[in-house]
């Protein structure tokens, strides 16, 4: 019987060749009937792939087979068997686009000048030691904020990884450039550069949450310092870390709490907002009340 996994991870390293390695993985993928998406840059490699889990065993095993990618962290998660509509593998001139191609150096260790990076475990101690000193930093855009995040979390009001790099330069974040800041994001790799352009921009103490939220979430489920569920980049839209678990979300129809996004039926709109399932059966809130609703015929 097929047992449907997911797999994410991200090497940062030079690859010479890009283009080479798409082909190589969008062939191996294929030949393990994987769907879900990688990312391929002259920076490295991201990665989100759903299959069986046999076939992505394989699939891992002969990615670490590279040189490059033998140290990846890959990082497992239980699937549904239908989390991506297809398969794709493509080249970009960032692994991750914050449009600061300047400001990121990447060698064979990794993204250079960034953050120091905390296990979970050192999280909470930097955390028992600073107390209050410590601010969370989100590097997330503001709707995957919504069902989640660390308590008292810094969450900047962006839609997109494009927006960082103004939010940081327009001076909103200064009064943090002397304390604590621990970045945090899914996995972690947004972190990796959005930990160098805070620091080249005048923050002082920098970390980084080493392999994201998933990673704490595997330490800690919901008996530490996270708060809600966990937006992801699939056909689930969220996961729990445990039975403990409650959204952060409220639904636009009811109030209630909720972790379920859905697209507005506005069609000149189309955002995702939150709903809930009993609001849905009913028919209720079915824009997300920050457009015009269409006109009744």
């Amino acid at each position: 019987m097929a047992t449907p996994k997911i797999v994410l991870f991200y090497v940062f390293t030079p690859l010479a060749d890009p283009e080479a390695v798409r082909l190589w993985q969008h062939a191996l993928a294929q030949k393990n009937s994987l769907t879900g998406r990688v990312i391929v840059s002259h920076q490295g490699i991201n990665a989100t792939l759903g299959g069986d889990v046999w076939d992505l065993k394989q699939y891992v095993k002969t990615t670490r087979s590279y040189a490059p990618f033998r140290d990846a962290d890959i990082k497992w998660s239980d699937g549904t068997g239908d989390d991506f509509p297809r398969l794709s593998v493509k080249v970009r001139s960032e692994l991750v686009t914050f449009d600061a191609p300047d400001d990121i150096r990447v060698t064979e260790d990794g993204v250079q000048g960034g953050g120091t990076h905390l296990s979970p475990a050192q999280l909470h101690s930097l955390v028992d030691e600073r107390g209050d000193d410590v601010v969370f930093f989100d590097g997330r855009n503001a709707l995957e904020a919504q069902i989640g995040r660390f308590r008292n979390a810094v969450v900047p009001e962006v839609e997109t990884t494009r927006e960082f790099l103004d939010e940081l330069e327009s001076g909103r974040y200064d009064h943090l450039k002397d304390r604590p800041v621990v970045t945090y994001c899914t996995g972690g790799i947004r972190c990796e550069v959005l930990s160098v352009l805070m620091r080249n921009r005048g923050f002082q103490e920098v970390y980084q949450l080493d392999g994201g939220i998933v990673r704490y979430g595997e330490a800690y489920g919901s008996s530490g310092l996270w708060d809600g569920s966990l937006y992801v980049f699939d056909n689930r839209m969220h996961m729990e870390f445990d039975a403990g678990s409650e959204s952060l979300g409220a639904c636009v129809g009811c109030g209630e709490r909720t972790p379920v996004f859905v697209n507005c039926s506005d069609e000149t709109c189309r955002i995702q907002y939150l709903r809930c399932e009993d609001c849905t059966a009913a028919g209720r809130a079915a824009t997300c009340g920050s457009c015009e609703a269409p006109a009744a015929l």
